[in-house]
């Protein structure tokens, strides 16, 4: 079963309802005693960083998610959440995250090269695989739907399983261990974001490991 961790900043009903397009037995909750049936989790988010870990911490889901992680439990974060996976955030200050994967978010460049980016990132974008994992069988790139104003900055070349060209490269899709993230939303990102779903349902049933 999958659990998407409600904390009250994420993309509820579009991840909700791609699952439930999916038949995936799943549950939506903010509780740790429910959250902690669950085999798998969804980590989604919406909004700003800094808001995002201050309410993880103050309702102890920071500790929830480390230790289910370190329990080996997989995790996947989504845009904001995915985000929330490293170490820390610029965004409206310095700010500590879960710092499940090393890197730093800092916020997307409006210059690059004397090109000017436009910010927030918002639109689609292709997918250039870097290294394979679970996440991405059977899948050779495609497009995916991006909306952020900050990326992920991280030297863990091997955690990078998908970037994206937008003047910097942006990474897409990270994952290391049991912990995954994409920077975009597969739930609106058409088949292939649907196809990552899928895939990772699979890993958390055991059948993608």
């Amino acid at each position: 079963m999958i659990a998407i961790i409600d904390y009250g900043m994420g993309n509820l009903y579009s991840v909700s309802k791609a699952l439930e397009r999916m038949n995936v037995d799943y549950i939506l909750s903010p509780d740790q005693a429910e959250l902690e049936k669950a085999d798998g989790y969804i980590l989604p988010g919406v909004g700003a960083f800094k808001d995002a870990m201050s309410i993880l911490n103050e309702t102890g889901l920071t500790d929830f998610i480390q230790k289910v992680v370190a329990d080996g439990k997989p995790l996947l974060g989504i845009c904001l959440g995915m985000q929330l996976l490293f170490e820390e955030s610029e965004e409206n200050g310095l700010s500590k995250g879960l710092s499940l994967l090393p890197g730093k978010v800092v916020r997307i460049p409006e210059t690059v090269g004397g090109t000017t980016l436009k910010v927030p990132h918002m639109g689609w974008n292709e997918l250039q695989i870097q290294n394979d994992s679970p996440l991405l069988q059977n899948l050779s790139g495609g497009h995916a739907y991006f909306v952020h104003s900050y990326y992920v900055d991280t030297e863990e070349k091997d955690a990078l399983l998908a970037t994206a060209d937008y003047g910097v490269d942006v990474p897409a899709v990270v994952g290391k261990g049991n912990v995954f993230g994409t920077q975009f939303h597969p739930e609106k990102s058409s088949e292939l974001g649907l196809a990552i779903l899928k895939n990772y349902i699979k890993l958390v049933e055991g059948e993608g490991r």
